[in-house]
Order: C-alpha cells, then structure tokens, then sequence
C-alpha cells in the first residue's frame, strides 16, 4: 500500500465506518496530534473518536483531494451531513512512519 492507500483506508474504515479498532492497523502507539482537542497516541484518538461517534453517529467525512510526498500525506476533506451539506472543511496533514500514521497536524473551517 502507498501512503495515500493507508490514509485513504484508514478514513473509509476508522472515521466513516466507524470502526475504532482500524486504527490499531493504521496508526502508531505512539501517534503524536498535534490538535489539542484529540488525546495523545493511538488509544487516545481511539478513545477520543469513540465518544465522538456515540454523540455524532451520523459523522462522515469526503476526501476531496489527498497529495503525498515523502513521508508526508495532506488531505483536503469535507466534513458533511446524511443529506450531504458540508458542515466543516478540514486540511488534514499526517506523517508516516514505517507504512503507520505517526504524527498529525490539521486545520478546521466550520460552515
């Protein structure tokens, strides 16, 4: 898988489908966010995004365009409602290690 299959994956599986555990596939223990409103490491975005998905079941997320380079992949994205309005847009940034998620960066604009 390149970078862009793992990121692409790990959207589909973790934040679409909801499956906290595929970040155990995709995402390092020692995960570093760079978002303060996210825990450190893998067991706390999967923490994090549990409790976010049992108050937000409807959360979906469309990748609108993904560039990758090196070791880096950005992620421009639409955070959007069962009937497809966009809710926020989303640049997300991350750093691969090892064929994992490793470190992240992003930036938000609520609609």
């Amino acid at each position: 898988m390149t970078n862009k299959d793992i990121v692409a994956a790990m959207y589909k599986e973790f934040f679409n489908d909801h499956d906290v555990n595929a970040a155990l596939k995709y995402v390092r223990e020692d995960y570093i966010q760079h978002n303060p409103g996210v825990p450190q490491g893998r067991a706390g975005l999967m923490d994090g995004f549990a409790k976010k998905f049992e108050v937000e079941p409807t959360f979906h997320l469309e990748i609108q365009q993904m560039i990758a380079e090196d070791d880096r992949v950005v992620v421009y994205l639409k955070n959007v409602d069962p009937e497809g309005k966009t809710k926020a847009r989303v640049v997300d940034i991350y750093r691969l290690e090892d064929g994992m998620l490793a470190e992240h960066w992003d930036v938000l604009q609520p609609c």
